[in-house]
């Protein structure tokens, strides 16, 4: 079987790559893209556009440590190669910086929500916003207050919760940042799937994809 496959998912094409840990063929959505340097060094590629053959790892910390235990970068690449001792950390801060990037554009194209009643609002707009921002660390009645709002009108929106307080705020210049949400789009769309994959390098696990609130 080929390493890479499409297949037509509504419209759009989906590309699917083989995991060198499990063998498994996944979309490449769940997966993050290695390449091996000139000079023989592992380096992560989040946003899958370095040059050179991908290596393909399923998108959890449990899935990298075991491709580094098992020497399995070197088994893909058929050569000797030479992995950092904090290739997962900067594979985590990678998929970080890519959401807080995508976070900020938001805020400035004017995609964004910002604090309770303004998502309180949204979401009981005619227009209601595709997914809700929460900040890991944020105390548990506002977000229960949001749920149920969505809830009540049989809405049903993806949920974030793999960042913290601090990193929404670096991301969209404001302090204290809690509650947001966005707007159904291209942004919206690469940003869930971005803290689907950083929720597997975290303890605190992303509620399931488009969540019945």
């Amino acid at each position: 079987m080929t390493l890479a496959m499409a297949v037509e998912n509504e419209d759009e094409t989906v590309r699917e790559r083989r995991c060198i840990v499990s063998g498994e063929v996944l979309p490449d959505r769940a997966l993050i893209r290695f390449v091996v340097s000139p000079d023989g060094q592992v380096t992560p590629d989040v946003a899958a556009k370095l040059p050179g053959r991908g290596i393909w790892v399923g998108a959890t910390q449990e899935a990298l440590a075991t491709a580094i235990r098992k020497n399995l970068f070197a088994k893909a690449a058929k050569r000797n190669v030479e992995v950092a001792q904090d290739l997962v950390r900067r594979v985590e801060a990678q998929l970080l910086g890519r959401i807080q990037s995508d976070l900020g554009m938001a805020r400035r194209s004017g995609q964004l929500l910002l604090g309770f009643d303004v998502v309180l609002r949204a979401l009981q707009s005619e227009a209601p916003p595709a997914l809700l921002i929460e900040a890991a660390d944020g105390a548990a009645d506002g977000k229960r207050k949001l749920f149920g709002a969505a809830h009540a009108r049989g809405l049903k929106i993806q949920t974030v919760e793999c960042l913290t307080s601090a990193e929404l705020s670096v991301a969209v210049g404001r302090e204290n940042v809690i509650h947001a949400a966005l707007k159904s789009g291209r942004l919206q769309e690469r940003l869930s799937l971005d803290a689907e994959r950083l929720s597997g390098f975290r303890s605190v696990a992303m509620p399931p994809h488009e969540r019945d609130v």
